[in-house]
């Protein structure tokens, strides 16, 4: 039985002149429709090259990506990316910034008015239905990065991918992100990647962490399974035994790599 996205053995190097780095070998990753998976790593180990190749922005030198068994290799509207930058178009409202993402996938298949609830349905998800009419600058980053995500979800893409999509945000308004994030998931059932290097986020939203060693030539070291029950509640879990024991165990990996390098 096929996997629902695969990655196998995927390699990546960047040549310039005569120089030539190695930056991923042989990652190999296969993820069930509806996981959430975090990859987490020390600067510099490639992670945020693995979501560029799954979003197909990147072409990978050897190996390739399987999303349902169909290869990967160009941007399409089946994976959504959200990246640390919101990256709103800033002559457009909150409400337009999002229509403009459903008009392009959905402009054929659904008519003005189904487009025009679809809109809102989305932004009432990542509740910012009531901001609609303001611009990105009459708003909060955290609302601003609500409204990419909104943007990215009404894509209905098979695969949302996000790049540290909380890292640029005060810690209340990241908690309260992670907390709509999780909700969503559980409503939606996406298919989620994130990069983050925020262990305790890891551990809170994922099914899996995906741990890279350093690079150069970086690959897959460990994947730690988060056998956490849903829906999760962060102060429930403080003391929970098993979110405390995979938050060590990614410390625990983290610090021997990073005691590696400053050996080497």
């Amino acid at each position: 039985m096929h996997a629902y996205l695969s990655l196998e053995n995927v390699g990546m190097e960047f040549i310039r002149g005569n120089t030539k780095s190695v930056v991923l070998k042989d990652v190999g990753l296969k993820i069930d429709r509806g996981e959430f998976i975090s990859i987490i790593g020390h600067s510099g180990c490639g992670k945020s090259t693995v979501l560029n190749i799954v979003a197909g922005l990147l072409r990978c030198t050897t190996g390739g990506v399987l999303l349902e068994n169909r290869e990967v290799d160009s941007p399409g509207p089946d994976r959504a990316v959200v990246f640390q930058n919101h990256s709103l178009l800033p002559w457009l409202t909150v409400y337009d910034n999002v229509r403009l993402g459903v008009d392009k996938v959905f402009g054929k298949t659904k008519s003005k008015a189904e487009r025009h609830e679809w809109t809102l349905r989305n932004l009432s998800l990542v509740h910012m239905d009531h901001a609609i009419a303001k611009y990105p600058e009459e708003i909060s980053g955290g609302m601003k990065q609500r409204v990419g995500i909104a943007r990215a979800l009404a894509m209905e893409p098979k695969v949302l991918l996000m790049d540290e999509p909380f890292g640029a945000l005060d810690a209340l308004t990241r908690a309260h992100l992670q907390d709509s994030l999780m909700e969503i998931q559980t409503t939606l059932g996406n298919t989620v990647i994130m990069i983050t290097h925020d262990v305790d986020e890891a551990v809170l939203l994922s099914d899996r962490i995906v741990m890279m060693t350093n690079g150069p030539a970086a690959t897959i070291g460990q994947v730690l399974d988060v056998p956490l029950k849903r829906p999760r509640r962060r102060l429930e879990l403080a003391e929970d035994p098993t979110y405390v024991h995979c938050r060590g165990e990614v410390l625990r990996f983290l610090y021997e790599r990073h005691r590696h390098v400053e050996a080497a």
